[in-house]
């Protein structure tokens, strides 16, 4: 069946409002889900609703009559709320989405996931990444309560994939920037050795110098709509280069020394590699910062 009509959780906020456009360019009905002020120009329809409540999201799934749902409606890190909040807002909104999905015959789902499922920049401890580039394959480790919410939400993700009815994705992104914030934090900053010692953790070591274009991260959540493989994938969606401007095979001797590297790295090649989703989504990031 075409996939039509798109419900969007989360439309309000950053990535939301992106995808919301994206979509709406490539002929989609879009339904902006959301709790916070009405913005009804988002998207072709608005609902509010609370995620939180199992029956409010069935209700809110129900009315949009989507196809597909992108669920982008979470709290987007461990510091603006308890940690039992930020817990709950990551996972029980996604069993809700996917219990309500299944029910109503829903065919996709796309989950928000993060590097930080696998143990990244939030928590007190170092990242340990025990090979590059890392991959799906890549042990989780997460120690805070963001990492481990997002974690926790892959694993309900793949007990409901067990299932069969349903196609869901869970895109892990790094920091996705907009082009204004791309070239702060890089065109005008200091990218050396010396430089991303000191420079913000969402673009250095414990985030294996990642990053993401907003357009590049709306792009794959529509590939991941329109993906037809059974079960649940979790997915790495990067940009293919680093943040820094010394080489990669700089980066990993200064900064992993202790990493099995499984495939060189040339240039200013990525950490991460994203080949899964070129093979499973068609998939593969447009934009790089060095193009500014």
């Amino acid at each position: 069946m075409a996939r039509s009509t798109v419900a969007v959780t989360g439309g309000n906020g950053k990535i939301g409002s992106a995808i919301v456009d994206y979509l709406s360019e490539y002929g989609y009905e879009t339904v902006n889900i959301s709790c916070g002020n009405r913005q009804e120009h988002r998207a072709d329809s608005y609902i509010t609703a609370d995620l939180l409540d199992a029956g409010d999201t069935y209700g809110a799934l129900a009315k949009a009559d989507a196809d597909a749902v992108i669920h982008m409606g979470t709290i987007p890190d461990p510091y603006s709320h308890p940690d039992h909040t930020t817990y709950e807002s990551n996972v029980l909104s996604a069993v809700h989405i996917l219990e309500a999905s299944e029910a109503l015959g829903i065919e996709s789902v796309c989950l928000a996931s993060s590097i930080n499922a696998i143990g990244s920049e939030h928590q007190p401890r170092p990242a340990q990444i025990d090979y590059l580039p890392v991959d799906e394959r890549h042990p989780r480790r997460p120690g805070d309560s963001y990492g481990i919410a997002k974690h926790a939400m892959e694993v309900t993700a793949d007990g409901f994939g067990r299932r069969g009815s349903l196609t869901i994705a869970s895109l892990r992104y790094p920091w996705v920037a907009t082009a204004s914030e791309i070239h702060d934090a890089f065109i005008d900053a200091d990218r050396s050795l010396a430089g991303l010692r000191t420079a913000a953790d969402a673009t250095t070591r414990d985030v294996l110098f990642s990053y993401l274009h907003i357009s590049d991260a709306a792009a794959a959540a529509r590939c991941a709509i329109e993906a037809t493989f059974d079960g649940h994938e979790p997915f790495w969606i990067t940009a293919t280069d680093t943040t820094a401007a010394v080489p990669t095979d700089e980066l990993i001797e200064t900064f992993y020394p202790d990493a099995t590297v499984e495939a060189e790295r040339s240039g200013h090649e990525s950490l991460i590699s994203c080949q899964k989703a070129a093979d499973l989504l068609g998939w593969e990031p447009e934009y790089s910062w060095r193009d500014w």
